[in-house]
């Protein structure tokens, strides 16, 4: 398995997989425009993480995992340079959440029901092999997540052999895997953010995930 890793994004959700990959043997990147916030981070991390712009990342990772808000993937991707994502599995976690806030708990998204994000970015970036995944957990649960029944991560996408490569990721950080199929069905995948946020904005409840029986 290829190991090292480019992650876009240096928030809860970045450092949270950063940290996961880290853990499990990968060489890791982490892409940012605050490279100072995250010197504490670095020394505790070793000698397998470093630091850089997101163009350095995409370049350095034979995976690339997106970790920012929705409403700057893309001006992130154009950051790091579409030809150094070329051909490359990009782990899409981000949700298009808008900047209104939620109602009853329900968050606003800023897509339509019959489009997604992942389909966006697929669509601007056609030779990037995107596949959705992560976005439907609070970063706190990503990597080996502590529960009685191994959780189901859901993912999408259009490249088999990338869905190859992520399948295989989850199963070193404790999932069970749901393919959904290609692109568009990361419009309901998307959405599962909704419904697991609505416990937490309710009644601070965080600490759940989504299990398919069959």
């Amino acid at each position: 398995m290829r190991n090292r890793v480019g992650v876009l994004g240096s928030g809860v959700v970045g450092r949270a997989l950063a940290d996961g990959f880290l853990k499990h043997g990968y060489q890791v990147k982490v892409g940012t425009r605050q490279p100072g916030n995250l010197q504490d981070w670095l020394a505790e991390a070793g000698e397998s993480a470093s630091l850089g712009s997101f163009e350095d990342a995409a370049r350095f990772g034979d995976v690339a995992v997106l970790a920012v808000k929705g409403s700057a993937a893309e001006f992130v991707l154009d950051l790091a340079g579409a030809a150094n994502l070329h051909g490359k599995t990009v782990i899409d976690t981000c949700n298009p959440i808008s900047s209104d806030p939620p109602e009853n708990g329900v968050l606003r998204y800023f897509t339509s029901q019959n489009s997604s994000l992942m389909e966006r970015l697929q669509a601007k970036y056609s030779r990037v092999r995107f596949v959705k995944a992560f976005n439907s957990v609070g970063s706190e649960l990503m990597v080996d997540p502590d529960f009685k029944e191994t959780p189901t991560m859901f993912i999408c996408g259009n490249s088999d052999e990338a869905k190859g490569e992520v399948k295989a990721i989850l199963k070193q950080f404790g999932w069970d895997c749901a393919d959904m199929g290609a692109a568009e069905a990361a419009r309901p995948i998307e959405m599962l953010a909704v419904l697991w946020c609505i416990p937490g904005f309710l009644r601070h409840e965080w600490k759940h995930a989504f299990k398919l029986l069959k």
